[in-house]
């Protein structure tokens, strides 16, 4: 079952339709374009619904991309603000060769170890919850579904949650309600 918050999510997010991975010569080239005009869509709906909604101020610009010429090598920030403050993480993930069979594996090195949900060089873990959700869906979903429905709700849950525990503090050290 898909809840309503995901439906919403998913209308901002047009589908795929090439069935290519890295090694599928001018098919990749055809999905790589798709992959970026639906990341590029994602994004302005984002900033679209922020200023329709007369929500300038808040925050629903939460990641930066880029990738390899290839588009086989993908890098960039992701970001979630807690208590006004700003936590900035490195991401970072390959494609499989099996794309888009198989989702990607997002990985937040800095992060390593310092989460259950989490596997071996910082990837998080996406088994339960949107890695079916992807199976379900090859090929209409693509990277920045995995954005949205992978990393999105992830650094939700443990982001607070890494706070809360003290591993993880502000870059500035600044901690809300700590004595002086």
């Amino acid at each position: 079952m898909v809840d309503e918050a995901t439906k919403r999510t998913l209308a901002q997010i047009p589908l795929l339709k090439t069935k290519a991975g890295p090694r599928d010569g001018e098919l990749w080239v055809q999905r790589l374009k798709e992959e970026y005009q639906s990341l590029i869509q994602f994004i302005l709906m984002h900033y679209i619904f922020a200023v329709c909604s007369e929500q300038q101020g808040a925050d629903n610009d939460w990641f930066r991309l880029e990738s390899n010429k290839e588009g086989t090598r993908w890098f960039g920030k992701c970001w979630y603000i807690h208590e006004l403050l700003k936590y900035e993480f490195d991401l970072e993930f390959d494609v499989p060769v099996m794309y888009p069979t198989t989702a990607p594996e997002l990985a937040i090195p800095e992060l390593d170890g310092k989460t259950a949900k989490m596997y071996r060089g910082g990837k998080i873990c996406l088994t339960d919850h949107f890695k079916p959700l992807w199976a379900r869906n090859v090929p209409k979903f693509g990277i920045a579904h995995a954005m949205a429905l992978g990393l999105g709700p992830w650094l939700a849950v443990e982001v607070p949650d890494l706070i809360q525990k003290g591993i993880i503090t502000h870059k500035d050290n600044l901690t809300i309600g700590a004595a002086s």
